[in-house]
């Protein structure tokens, strides 16, 4: 992937704020669920940069190899916790918008989980992770996962 422009060049006041408030709404969540999200949305996205960070960040807090494998399939796969699994069909739901609008079922699973809050924040993180999905590929983004790593602390 070729890169068309460095978006942190470009508009760097801007860039820093949607940093900040990605870190910020990040940390809100549990990290293994937060990243099992990213990286679910990014597959969806078919975001090969965010698949690349996120499965390395993953990895570096714990996940394991079998559960980011699996993540494509978690309806089929077993190693997933309710919680998890609620997290991740709002995230299709929500990541899926323009295939329809019918996520009552998908709504109710969340409610049985995540409290009023928790929602907000973990459909905050969706959106978050959908905006980088779409600065990074509608810019041709490629970032090394230590380098983004090392740009998040030094904007937090």
């Amino acid at each position: 992937m070729t890169a068309k422009l460095d978006p942190f060049a470009a508009a760097p006041s801007l860039m820093k704020n949607w940093m900040s408030t990605s870190i910020a709404v990040a940390s809100s969540l549990e990290p293994m669920l937060i990243e099992l999200v990213k990286i679910r949305a990014s597959q969806i996205n078919a975001c090969a940069n965010c698949i690349n960070m996120h499965t390395a960040e993953a990895r570096a807090k714990g996940e394991t190899e079998q559960r980011i494998y699996l993540l494509s399939a978690w309806r089929e796969a077993p190693c997933y916790t309710g919680r998890e699994r609620a997290a991740l069909a709002w995230t299709e739901a929500l990541t899926r918008l323009s295939e329809g609008h019918t996520h009552e079922s998908v709504y109710q699973a969340l409610q049985a989980e995540f409290t009023e809050e928790e929602q907000v924040k973990l459909t905050l993180m969706i959106n978050v992770i959908n905006g980088w999905n779409r600065i990074a590929i509608g810019f041709g983004l490629w970032v090394d996962p230590a380098t983004a790593a090392a740009a998040a602390k030094a904007v937090a």
